[in-house]
């Protein structure tokens, strides 16, 4: 894998990712790993056909896998069937009970349940999500808070008109890791916090949103203007955070070299 790299981190890198990205993008589809990955979902409808015969296939499963970001269960065959047999109408189904969300986005894009099968654009727009998520993993193979941002810009805009209580939202936030990093860096909560009570870690979020964003809704922060102030605050911190420890390291490598110390 190639990565794509901006030549700087933090801010100025965001602000370099987002004047070049489209023109990655193009070059991305261009790449041979990239077209065979993407052809292969458009040229095999009969792969999409039931769970059973896409987790059958290698190839595909992978490919539609690593669509959503779920790479990493290419080899959990009967837990992924299982998940996209579930019944998405039931609370209590599988795929409803996964706090991580991208579960169910994979079985409601999918929609076996839904359809009885894939429909006709279904390789397109799982070709199209492949190489958004490759694009993301390149440009984390050369920083992955440049990764994590592009992340949590295509999880927030999927709570936009969601409809859903600050709470029900929070805890698909809390449910996600990636964008929980986002979340808990960009409104300053320290290593200390994931040990309070689910409850209480809710709560903390819906009050620090409202207190620095003005608003508690995911819905709301999905506005582009939103979400760009909460990935500005996120690097922005993690730039911090960075050269903090880059300083006490500094000033621990400069004492041990004192005469005398050691």
């Amino acid at each position: 894998m190639m990565p794509i790299s901006t030549g700087a981190g933090g801010l100025l890198g965001w602000k370099i990712l987002q004047r070049t990205e489209a023109r990655q993008i193009e070059i991305l589809r261009r790449d041979a790993v990239v077209q065979r990955a993407t052809n292969y979902l458009r040229d095999n409808p009969d792969k999409l056909a039931s769970p059973e015969v896409l987790v059958g296939d290698y190839r595909m499963l992978s490919a539609v896998l690593s669509a959503f970001g779920l790479e990493g269960d290419v080899a959990n065959k009967a837990f992924i069937r299982k998940v996209l047999e579930s019944d998405l109408g039931d609370r209590n189904a599988l795929v409803n009970r996964l706090s991580d969300k991208r579960y169910l986005r994979m079985a409601e894009a999918l929609g076996f349940n839904a359809s009885g099968g894939s429909s006709v654009d279904l390789g397109e727009r799982l070709g199209e999500a492949f190489i958004q998520r490759e694009y993301e993993r390149r440009v984390g193979a050369g920083d992955e808070d440049l990764r994590l941002a592009l992340n949590a810009r295509r999880e927030i805009a999927a709570f936009a008109g969601s409809g859903k209580s600050a709470a029900t939202q929070w805890y698909e936030v809390m449910g996600n890791p990636p964008l929980r990093k986002v979340f808990e860096t960009a409104l300053g909560f320290g290593p200390s916090f994931g040990k309070l009570p689910i409850e209480r870690q809710n709560a903390e979020f819906i009050k620090a949103a409202q207190r620095q964003f003005g608003t508690s809704s995911l819905s709301d922060l999905a506005e582009p203007a939103a979400t760009e102030r909460i990935i500005i605050s996120f690097l922005a911190r993690a730039q911090l955070t960075q050269s903090e420890g880059q300083n006490r390291y500094s000033a621990a490598l400069a004492l041990l070299a004192r005469p005398g110390f050691v």
